[in-house]
């Protein structure tokens, strides 16, 4: 009994512990050269990816939940809460699918499948509520006209003319990076990590 209570307490804190993290990387962001400035690239899920495969895919939920109120109460929301949310299930659709491909087997080659379908899975559902839920919602709650957001794209990428073409050559290419950079670090930070978190 005392042992199973232990081992609940080690796992609240290592969770805590990188979410804590996750929120500090969260708040270095930089905007990359094809998408408009709105869109800021954070290495936040390197160490949610990183929980996900030590703890389990259930813990990456956690992570990311927990990540995500921390940085509300830190930064509070510009957005009623709606980019928080997009964030939250971004996040857990790019981490949960690698984690459990991961836990079904543990190896290299099953670590970088979980990752590819977690980018892949990370652009469709981003590209998805961008389009749906995100933009729309800017439009509508501050009132800032779709034409402004497609010229501020339209600026930094002439592939974009409509809300079409923004998702497709600025949203889901920003969304693949993204994925694939934390993927890497994910994979190069692994293992210097993982035997603390399996203590």
């Amino acid at each position: 009994m005392k042992r199973n209570h232990s081992a609940a307490i080690k796992y609240i804190v290592k969770i805590a512990v990188l979410a804590s993290v996750a929120v500090l990387l969260m708040m270095f962001e930089f905007p990359l050269w094809f998408a408009p400035g709105f869109y800021k690239l954070d290495l936040s899920e390197t160490i949610i990816l990183i929980g996900g495969f030590a703890l389990g895919p259930v813990a990456g939920v956690l992570i990311e939940l927990l990540k995500n109120l921390l940085n509300l109460l830190l930064d509070g929301t510009t957005t009623a809460f709606v980019g928080e949310l997009a964030n939250f299930v971004t996040g857990c659709v790019f981490v949960v699918p690698a984690a459990l491909i991961y836990r079904h087997k543990k190896s290299l080659k099953s670590a970088i499948l979980g990752m590819a379908i977690g980018t892949v899975s990370l652009a469709i559902v981003g590209s998805l509520l961008n389009y749906f839920v995100l933009i729309p919602t800017y439009v509508e709650m501050y009132k800032m006209p779709l034409d402004a957001i497609l010229a501020a794209a339209s600026a930094v990428n002439g592939a974009v003319t409509d809300l079409k073409s923004m998702i497709v050559f600025a949203v889901a290419p920003f969304n693949l990076l993204k994925g694939i950079i934390c993927s890497v670090l994910a994979a190069l930070l692994y293992k210097r990590v993982s035997g603390i978190l399996h203590r």
